[in-house]
């Protein structure tokens, strides 16, 4: 592809950004016209939908399936919800240190983890979750061990109080959301996204081109932990508590059944992933506690089984069927 060409496709990819940005805003003030009583629940989803993208960029364009994310989560949940504790409420400082925290964990765990590909990478980030979990449960004096940290507040965020109906929560989290999904997709759609992309889909023809894989990968899985801590440390303010479960195996399994749900690989397929399973969740677990996780598991099993190459064609058949 010559230069031209090059720029001219980054900027419709990035006229794209825009228009998923703005659909995303509409949606969410739509949302909040048609569930003002359900502001915490939806800043949930929007939280939970930074985290699903974050992982995004580890799966879909890295190639690198892991079972750990929540670790990353869960550090920035912790070091926004210490330095309420000790230091500051303030919400935009809480915000950066999660941010920083998830990205020096990533940082520091990828120069092991990414020496390794496939089922051994999967089983060490297993482990390095496991390891952050423990330390989180030891140090009882920082953390709060298994009783987790509570009983901190924040501070208003530029005048707005964090309110009980959760309405500059769910703003803050919405702006947050919008701010992470536009510059994921401007990683993603650089030189350095095409290259991550690139190894993905061949790492032998990029280690011909002399693209450094380590390097490349390093740097993708450091820019997800920074936005997987951006979204523990969200969390962290908005639920004015943080838990050992946020950085359990179980929270990493949901989000990549999340990722699944909504399709790998495109960004907003996190997006919507998120938005299924929660509102599924919520509903199934409200008619049954029980058995909803059958609902999920069904869904589940739909999207696997299922090619999405079948279900498009289905539904352009029938379209030109109906047009006929």
């Amino acid at each position: 592809m010559d230069m031209s060409a090059f720029t001219a496709s980054r900027g419709i990819r990035h006229g794209a950004a825009w228009k998923h940005c703005l659909a995303i805003a509409l949606m969410a003030v739509l949302a909040w016209l048609m569930f003002p009583d359900q502001l915490p629940f939806l800043s949930r989803i929007a939280i939970m939908a930074i985290l699903v993208l974050s992982l995004d960029l580890v799966v879909g364009f890295g190639g690198l399936a892991t079972l750990g994310h929540a670790a990353l989560y869960g550090v920035g949940a912790y070091a926004a919800g210490i330095l309420a504790t000790r230091y500051t409420g303030d919400p935009l400082a809480g915000l950066m240190v999660g941010a920083l925290m998830g990205a020096f964990t990533a940082g520091i765990s990828g120069l092991l983890l990414l020496r390794y590909e496939g089922f051994t990478f999967l089983m060490l980030t297993v482990a390095v979750a496991q390891i952050v979990q423990n330390l989180a449960s030891k140090l009882r004096d920082l953390t709060g061990g298994d009783d987790g940290l509570s009983g901190f507040s924040i501070q208003r965020l530029l005048g707005f109080r964090f309110d009980m109906q959760g309405q500059t929560g769910y703003v803050y989290a919405v702006v947050m959301l919008l701010a992470c999904y536009w510059f994921a997709r401007r990683v993603t759609d650089s030189p350095f996204g095409l290259s991550v992309q690139g190894i993905h889909q061949s790492r032998a023809r990029m280690r011909a081109l002399g693209t450094r894989i380590p390097m490349q990968l390093w740097k993708l899985y450091t820019f997800s932990g920074l936005l997987a801590g951006l979204a523990g440390a969200l969390s962290a303010q908005t639920n004015a508590i943080v838990g050992l479960d946020s950085l359990g195996f179980e929270l990493s399994a949901e989000i990549l059944v999340m990722l699944i749900l909504g399709g790998s690989g495109r960004l907003y397929g996190a997006l919507i992933g998120t938005v299924i399973f929660m509102v599924l969740h919520h509903t199934a677990a409200s008619i049954n506690p029980y058995h909803w996780l059958f609902v999920i598991g069904g869904m589940l099993m739909l999207v696997v089984l299922v090619p999405r190459e079948k279900i498009v064609g289905w539904r352009m058949a029938r379209r030109k069927k109906a047009a006929a």
